[in-house]
């Protein structure tokens, strides 16, 4: 038997028991065996070299965006309006068959925009080439989900369910563990704990966690990404529709076909990004407004240190003081340090550490050139009479 049948079973084991405080010991169970079965179906056969039949493009630019969707929601019209990109655009399905890039000009910034092709139902088992659709989503900073406003919300529900089978949690936060401590020794805990080989006796949690959140951190191959839930054809619905679909939570609304709404779709894209702006100020000379460095917190982070490490790794060990105007600063200028905080479109500046001369400067000088011993000093020529 498959691995894929084995999960087929064991889902539909899971769908015929009913849930009540009986059974939960074994759903649980149940759940964790599904979960690392689908993390074995991700994993490349044995023997091979690794290299697949994957259309993985080159990072480029400041941030990257992908596109996921069900065939002709209008993904390659939306490539094409935002970045200028031609994507073949068709009235019938699966018209992109391979990863098309494009690069979004927004606030000094490139953004990388990835169209990829339409996935269905099934595509965490690989069906539709779902598998390398679903890689490329993850290597990205956040997901536009591309739905259809026009069908049903069962199509919103069936991508996200296939996302979060492969380790995507959209609009999630990994576990913290600071709201509540306690120590529980539980047999639905140790049952868990025991599919993946695990054999401890009791487990400390510090928040109020669920079986799949337990079963995420035991994994550890879990990626929280931000989604933004993208409604096109909204020219085609009424007006009570568009106004529920647009107070969702993370959702926004547009019409490719009359260009409605898609300036706020970039700002959307650009708040959920969280990308920061830095301009840096030569001494004596005014700022840079032209070349910004372009910083975020899922690529390094957002300080003062990040920033000096984007320019040169080395950098830091010269680095005196720092200058900062703009909003993250108390006033103008403040000092600040290594682990100041940035936020967009701050101007800073570097203090470098001066070089100390060997022996001093001027008067002040420890030691001179001239010989030790008075034996060893150049006699001058005698005098001509």
């Amino acid at each position: 038997m498959g691995i894929v049948e084995k999960i087929k079973e064991i889902e539909a084991e899971m769908a015929r028991t009913q849930k009540n405080k009986a059974t939960e010991y074994h759903l649980g169970q149940l759940k964790a065996k599904i979960a690392k079965l689908r993390t074995q179906l991700l994993e490349p056969p044995k023997g091979s070299s690794g290299a697949g039949d994957g259309f993985e493009v080159t990072k480029f630019g400041h941030g990257r965006v992908a596109l996921i969707g069900f065939p002709s929601v209008g993904k390659s019209t939306l490539l094409t309006l935002l970045t200028g990109t031609h994507s073949e655009a068709a009235s019938y399905e699966f018209t992109t068959l391979t990863c098309i890039p494009g690069i979004i000009h927004y606030k000094d910034t490139k953004i990388q925009l990835l169209d990829l092709p339409g996935i269905i139902e099934g595509a965490s088992e690989g069906k539709g080439r779902g598998r390398q659709v679903i890689a490329v989503a993850k290597s990205s900073d956040i997901v536009l989900m591309v739905l259809d406003a026009s069908k049903s919300e069962g199509h919103r529900q069936i991508l996200t369910r296939e996302l979060e089978a492969v380790g995507l949690r959209l609009n999630k936060r990994p576990p913290q563990n600071q709201s509540l401590v306690r120590e529980l020794l539980n047999l639905r805990v140790l049952l868990v704990c025991s599919v993946f080989h695990i054999n401890f006796r009791k487990v400390l949690f510090r928040e109020d966690a669920t079986v799949d959140d337990l079963i995420d951190v035991i994994e550890g191959n879990r990626k929280y990404m931000k989604c933004v839930y993208v409604y096109n054809k909204i020219d085609v619905i009424g007006i009570d529709d568009v106004d529920r679909l647009a107070r969702q939570p993370h959702s926004i609304v547009i019409s490719c076909n009359l260009k409605l709404n898609l300036d706020r779709l970039l700002a959307r894209m650009w708040e959920e990004m969280g990308l920061v702006r830095i301009y840096s100020k030569p001494q004596g000379q005014q700022p840079d407004f032209t070349d910004p460095v372009v910083l975020s917190a899922g690529r390094g982070g957002c300080t003062v240190e990040d920033f000096c490490n984007h320019i040169h790794r080395n950098l830091i060990k010269d680095v005196k003081y720092v200058l900062v105007w703009g909003t993250s600063a108390r006033h103008y200028p403040q000092h600040c340090g290594l682990g100041h905080a940035l936020q967009d479109e701050d101007v800073v500046q570097i203090v470098k550490k001066k070089e100390k001369e060997d022996g001093g400067r001027g008067r002040f000088k420890s030691h001179s050139n001239a010989p030790a011993r008075i034996s060893d000093r150049e006699k001058k020529a005698p005098l001509k009479t």
